[in-house]
C-alpha cells in the first residue's frame, strides 16, 4: 500500500482515497490533474462539462437537419 505524507503535519497516510489528514484534519491536496478533477469534481468542472455537452448536441442537431 503506497504511503502519502501529509504536507502539514508530515505524518504518513495509508488511505488511498483520503482527502483530509487523519491527524491534523488539513486537506491533502489530492484533486490534482485531469483524472483527479473528474474523480473529485468541483462545481466549475461540472458546469464546463455540461456546457460542452450542450454545444456538441446543438452542433449535431444542426448538422443532422441539413
Amino acid at each position: 500500500m503506497p504511503e502519502y505524507i501529509c504536507p502539514h503535519c508530515k505524518k504518513p497516510i495509508y488511505d488511498d482515497e483520503a482527502l483530509l489528514c487523519l491527524y491534523c484534519g488539513e486537506t491533502l491536496n489530492r484533486g490534482i490533474g485531469f483524472m483527479g478533477k473528474i474523480k473529485y469534481p468541483s462545481p466549475r468542472v461540472i458546469v464546463i462539462l455540461a456546457a460542452i455537452i450542450t454545444l456538441l448536441g446543438f452542433l449535431m442537431l444542426m448538422i443532422r437537419r441539413n
